[in-house]
């Protein structure tokens, strides 16, 4: 069974919450979060930043989610592991992606991850 991925020593920002879309306003496409209703300027863009660094915050992680289930996928210990070219197939990557994926899975695992929030892309 795979290791559980270790907790981080400094704290995680949290970003402002993201309130919950309703599915009418969901449907038109001017509709964004309200952000539409808001017309102070200073507070458009004090919560567009805030909804900004909320998805980049939110993206960031479920990265670290992905490369860690990518090294788990690929650990050799396991009878049913996957090539890269399987993980690759699956979450839609290449097969070079998904290898910088696995790797950088395997180093949030070992907790050498600190202050990398994804694989390079070169």
């Amino acid at each position: 069974m795979a290791e559980p991925t270790p907790r981080r020593t400094e704290p995680r920002l949290r970003p402002a919450p993201l309130i919950f879309e309703p599915a009418e306003a969901a449907g038109d496409p001017e509709h964004f979060f309200d952000l539409e209703s808001i017309e102070d300027p200073r507070a458009l863009l004090s919560r567009a930043t805030e909804l900004a660094q909320a998805f980049r915050a939110a993206a960031d992680r479920a990265v670290e989610f992905q490369a860690v289930a990518a090294a788990q996928l690929a650990d050799p210990r396991r009878f049913d592991r996957l090539t890269p070219a399987d993980i690759a197939e699956r979450a839609e990557w290449t097969e070079d992606y998904a290898k910088r994926m696995v790797e950088f899975g395997r180093d949030l695992m070992r907790g050498n991850g600190e202050g990398r929030t994804s694989p390079d892309p070169v």
